[in-house]
């Protein structure tokens, strides 16, 4: 069993592949059961419970996931694309959307913020030590 954790830990594919599973289930549970949430989101739920039950860790993920967030730029250039072949948006229409996009992130990373340190307070006010301290 440690062969196999080391070996998810040095393959970069391997943790990919382990990530797109998660998303392809999800996406399969989604449609399976006719729910509401997107399967991506389901495919994360599905990979945090994972990560939670302790069934993967985060070093098995760590190269995996570095390498999708470098690469993320790549995601959003359809994105781009869509702003030249739609003119309209550089002007009243896009400043609207531009405020809704803006106005959405800081209210994530609000959120985000609050609740990491919701949850470092409550962690601190029970003892709890966190994995990655020893």
């Amino acid at each position: 069993m440690a062969r196999a954790h080391r070996w998810i830990q040095r393959s970069v594919c391997l943790q990919l592949s382990i990530v797109l599973a998660c998303w392809l289930a999800g996406a399969a549970l989604s449609r399976l059961f006719a729910l509401p949430i997107p399967g991506g989101v389901v495919g994360l739920a599905i990979l945090l419970l994972l990560l939670v039950g302790r069934r993967l860790s985060v070093v098995s993920l760590r190269r995996g996931a570095g390498w999708l967030l470098a690469d993320m730029l790549l995601f959003f250039v359809p994105a781009a694309l869509a702003i030249l072949d739609h003119p309209e948006f550089l002007g009243l229409v896009g400043a609207k959307i531009l405020f809704v996009i803006l106005a959405s992130t800081a209210a994530v990373m609000i959120a985000t913020a609050l609740a990491v340190e919701f949850a470092f307070r409550w962690t601190a006010a029970h003892g709890l030590a966190s994995p990655d301290s020893h």
